[in-house]
């Protein structure tokens, strides 16, 4: 029952928000965390690093989210990626957000190109946002402001090999729930 509630989740948040990314859009959202303080330095000594242009994520009491991505390893194109997410709790509307996961080593570039790789509720995020930073995990965001570099790169750090920070792209959405995020790797 889960697995076919799960199913039609992932596939509503897809047809609600995601959009198909194109190759320039990949791209174009490497450039956008290059360019964020909070991201920005682990370019230079991240091992490789997954990047999603456009999550897809809706929900009323249950929600879901989907998005593809590509998986780089020393700056190189290796693999496909996907992520499903399901969440339970107090949750109501729509959004969609860029995402960028860095491995700081090959255990951790392995551990995630394994074949199914998962993060639990309690996986925490950087929010990027214009002029603030925010504490988020992958079932919502959570208020914590911050306006200098020296606090983003104090939010920004590993935690079992891996960075994630995401960039909000639209919507608005309320939730007070758990749920995780579940990746799928295809090599190139």
């Amino acid at each position: 029952m889960f697995k076919r509630l799960f199913s039609v989740l992932a596939l509503f948040s897809v047809a609600l928000l995601a959009v198909p990314a194109r190759a320039d859009e990949y791209q174009a959202t490497i450039d956008l965390f290059k360019k964020a303080v909070e991201s920005r330095e682990f370019f230079k000594s991240a091992y490789g690093y997954a990047v999603f242009p456009t999550i897809g994520k809706g929900g009323i009491g249950v929600g879901g989210a989907y998005g593809k991505g590509r998986v780089y390893q020393h700056g190189r194109y290796v693999g496909d990626s996907s992520m499903v997410q399901l969440s339970i709790g107090f949750q109501l509307g729509g959004q969609a957000y860029s995402q960028i996961i860095f491995f700081e080593d090959q255990r951790a570039f392995k551990e995630f190109t394994s074949g199914q790789f998962e993060f639990g509720a309690e996986a925490s995020a950087v929010a990027i946002t214009l002029s603030a930073s925010a504490k988020a995990n992958t079932a919502g965001t959570s208020a914590s402001a911050s306006t200098t570099e020296h606090h983003a790169k104090a939010v920004g750090e590993y935690v079992h090999g891996m960075a994630i920070f995401t960039v909000a792209k639209g919507g608005l959405m309320y939730e007070a729930s758990i749920g995780g995020q579940k990746f799928s790797y295809k090599p190139r």
